[in-house]
């Protein structure tokens, strides 16, 4: 099957409290990388088409790049756990109601603004759910982060139903994506310790990085207004 991710020999081995018959629970691994892989793909799709219209009405993309994940079920086990969620092998329909980000996708954009601009022709879509939304740009985690979190649910149509699944959003312009990413390869390679004095330098770089962000938005519209190609956007 191309959406298999886990075998149920895999995760009995791992967690040997499962309760049911392995073909209980590689029924149930198959259910969860179908449905939200198939959400992932829906999802990527509905971006797509936008920025392509997009760019047929304004001769502009606003989406630079698209990056998605699936999480392992190990990951998705460990953070039902953390959660507080008991014996989640054992409740994976409670485990699949309050872990929302087992799906994920990552849309970077080239300006702030971008990011507020395909959120909401994506919520004017009929079929868009908004679950919950976390704006991390207005106002940034202490460690400096920044990102526009958005929980949709999407409806995946299947042969005899059709089910709505989550899927996290997260929205970073491509400074905040550079940021992001270099500082949790170093938390990674550190094994999640670093100093204080580290940790206020990276977060001086994000004040930084969102200072060119504006910059470089006032720059932008500057040539707009100066009436090149992109004057009607």
């Amino acid at each position: 099957m191309a959406f298999r991710y886990y075998s149920a020999e895999v995760i009995r081995a791992k967690r040997p409290e499962y309760k049911g018959t392995d073909e209980e629970l590689q029924s149930a691994i198959d259910d969860i990388s179908l449905l939200y892989n198939s959400a992932l793909k829906e999802l990527n799709t509905k971006l797509d088409v936008l920025s392509d219209d997009f760019d047929k009405k304004h001769s502009y993309m606003p989406i630079h790049h698209v990056k998605k994940r699936l999480k392992s079920l190990e990951s998705i086990i460990d953070k039902a756990e953390r959660y507080g969620i008991e014996d989640p092998i054992n409740n994976l329909d409670q485990v699949r109601a309050e872990i929302l980000d087992i799906a994920g996708i990552r849309v970077i954009c080239n300006y702030v603004e971008d990011l507020y601009t395909v959120l909401n022709l994506l919520l004017e879509q009929s079929d868009i759910e908004l679950i919950k939304i976390k704006d991390y740009c207005k106002k940034p985690k202490d460690t400096g982060y920044r990102s526009l979190h958005v929980v949709v649910a999407i409806p995946v149509f299947l042969v005899n139903r059709s089910v709505l699944v989550p899927v996290e959003i997260q929205f970073r312009s491509i400074a905040m994506d550079t940021w992001a990413s270099l500082e949790h390869e170093l938390r990674y390679k550190n094994k999640g310790q670093l100093s204080d004095e580290i940790k206020e330098d990276l977060k001086d770089c994000a004040t930084q990085l969102a200072k060119i962000d504006e910059r470089m938005a006032r720059i932008r519209h500057e040539v707009i207004d100066d009436g090149n190609d992109y004057s009607d956007f």
